[in-house]
């Protein structure tokens, strides 16, 4: 990961990185690592465009760490129940990453890394928070034809950050910002990522 900036009294917040064979479609492409299987998937979900955090982002589930909640892995589990309708009992959490800071919202993040054992249907169970709800093919997210950076520039100053296009069946998607960097950042760690090009630049959605 990169240098992160320090937050000062912090939200704290968790995601859900659901990994698991989430259908009957695998890839039609081959993976490199031969740990990453054609039918491994992760969930994701795209989130609504009338939100005022983040609108259309594809984002893995999660939320704000409630005072009920146990852990950071129960809210996880919590906010991906309320978001998609999973079924908890069917997802074994194989551990928490350390925590990311968000700046930008004041938000500490802790990545919940889950395999999904027994898979349950899943949906946008609120059209108000999540458009859509979607596996994502692992090996297509390492091909290096799907990978890139996005490019934001604003009052003088450039951020560049990973990048992932994906073709589902609602169209092609985006995956950037804070979700990509954890792909990415995992993927690394794990000795997945297929060499790509970091100066290949894919438009933001709002760009296209």
């Amino acid at each position: 990961m990169p240098t992160l900036p320090t937050l000062r009294s912090p939200r704290r917040a968790a995601v859900l990185m659901l990994f698991g064979v989430l259908d009957d479609h695998p890839s039609d492409r081959r993976a490199s690592a031969p740990r990453v299987s054609d039918d491994l998937d992760v969930l994701l979900l795209r989130r609504a465009d009338t939100l005022r955090a983040h609108p259309s982002q594809v984002a893995f589930p999660g939320g704000r760490i409630d005072a009920g909640d146990a852990d950071a892995a129960d809210t996880a589990l919590r906010e991906a129940h309320e978001e998609t309708g999973l079924d908890r009992t069917g997802v074994d959490v194989l551990g928490v990453l350390p925590a990311v800071p968000l700046a930008h919202s004041n938000h500490l993040v802790e990545p919940v890394v889950a395999w999904w054992r027994a898979p349950s249907p899943v949906r946008a169970v609120d059209e108000g928070e999540s458009a859509t709800v979607f596996r994502a093919p692992v090996a297509d997210l390492l091909d290096p034809a799907h990978r890139g950076v996005t490019v934001i520039r604003r009052e003088g100053q450039e951020w560049r950050g990973p990048a992932f296009t994906l073709d589902t069946a609602h169209g092609t998607e985006t995956v950037w910002g804070f979700t990509a960097m954890l792909l990415d950042a995992l993927f690394d760690r794990l000795g997945w990522t297929e060499p790509w090009d970091d100066r290949a630049v894919i438009p933001l959605p709002a760009e296209r």
